[in-house]
């Protein structure tokens, strides 16, 4: 054992029903080697394969095993969020549900997380993906590492394992449209990184398309930079820059005799670059008004459908610890709070 302090691990299940039992046979594995306490919670992002009736029969037999169901699907952002706001651990350990992100691994996060690190994650240092899928994501991420204010970590998605403090730092963030990986950066603290080969999934096909890798990206770049907003600006100067070059030529032609240029289409091709740049840059703001519009409204996030073997609503030793520190017992005492 390398510890007897409760860790809990938070799993997100969508279309993937083929691995659940597999996950957590080789979590059992895992977790017994590290403490003698620890907790599973899946949650079930209202998956349309048979996830909810494997989960539950599982959940019977396991009462470590705690299914969260949401009554429809609300994203993995926000399924890693009822996780954390359910989890009652030490520290919390958050993975995808598909076996990419190993089991095994977390027994070298739970190693740097006693050595004082409050954040561990594991970086992905090679992908057994398609060539093009590997060098976009490795552009995506050094793209979003350059223009975010933060110091977002290079090849790092959602796995990894966090202190209780950051995790309440990650709850207190009132935003329900979220990035995980971005307030992980945002809470701060000693971070760490243990590199792994990512594998593919254990079972069924990727429900990702290209266009949903391209707007994962772009979800990215305006919840935690405003380089995409100072990039109009860097363009509005440029175009008059250029205007004014033009103003220039032209009146110096004009002084020597010289015939102004002449073109139909020189015109035509003007117009439609500024055209097309001014539609662009009113999609960009038009992402971020959209973004203060779905906040604004501070709906619930997540619609809760079932609950099974809550923990947090046993008499433990540990729930008495953490009721002591003053964390909400429950996702519902949480919202209570919040409101």
């Amino acid at each position: 054992m390398l510890t007897d302090k409760y860790i809990s691990v938070v799993v997100t299940c969508y279309r993937d029903a083929g691995s659940i039992v597999e996950l957590l046979r080789r979590l059992n594995e895992t977790m017994n080697k590290i403490t003698p306490n620890w907790e599973v919670i899946y949650v079930n992002d209202d998956s349309p394969d048979n996830s909810d009736a494997v989960l539950l029969e599982l959940a019977a037999k396991d009462p470590r095993l705690t299914v969260i169901s949401h009554a429809r699907n609300f994203g993995a952002q926000v399924a890693f969020t009822t996780g954390l706001a359910q989890a009652s651990g030490d520290a919390v350990v958050i993975m995808d549900g598909d076996l990419q992100d190993p089991p095994e691994l977390i027994e070298d996060f739970v190693k740097l997380w006693l050595r004082g690190n409050d954040v561990v994650y594991g970086i992905r240092a090679k992908r057994n993906e398609g060539l093009i899928r590997n060098i976009g994501y490795k552009i995506f991420y050094r793209i979003f590492k350059k223009i975010a204010y933060l110091p977002v970590a290079l090849d790092a998605g959602e796995f990894s394992l966090m202190d209780r403090v950051v995790v309440d730092v990650i709850l207190s963030c009132p935003e329900s449209d979220r990035l995980i990986r971005g307030l992980r950066a945002y809470a701060g603290f000693k971070q760490a990184g243990v590199e792994f080969e990512r594998p593919q999934r254990f079972s069924g096909e990727s429900t990702q398309s290209l266009l949903d890798y391209i707007m994962w990206a772009y979800k990215s770049f305006t919840s935690f930079s405003l380089a995409p907003l100072r990039m109009i600006s860097a363009i509005s100067f440029t175009m008059v820059g250029v205007l004014l070059i033009l103003l220039v030529v032209y009146f110096i032609a004009f002084l020597l005799g010289a015939e102004s240029p002449r073109g139909y289409m020189t015109l035509i091709g003007l117009l439609l670059g500024i055209g097309t740049i001014i539609m662009f840059s009113l999609g960009i703001i038009g992402e971020y008004l959209g973004r203060l519009f779905i906040e604004i409204k501070n709906r619930p996030q997540p619609v809760i459908r079932t609950l099974i073997n809550d923990h947090r609503a046993e008499p433990r030793q540990w729930l008495g610890r953490r009721q002591q520190r003053g964390y909400p017992s429950s996702i519902d005492e949480k919202k209570s709070d919040q409101s």
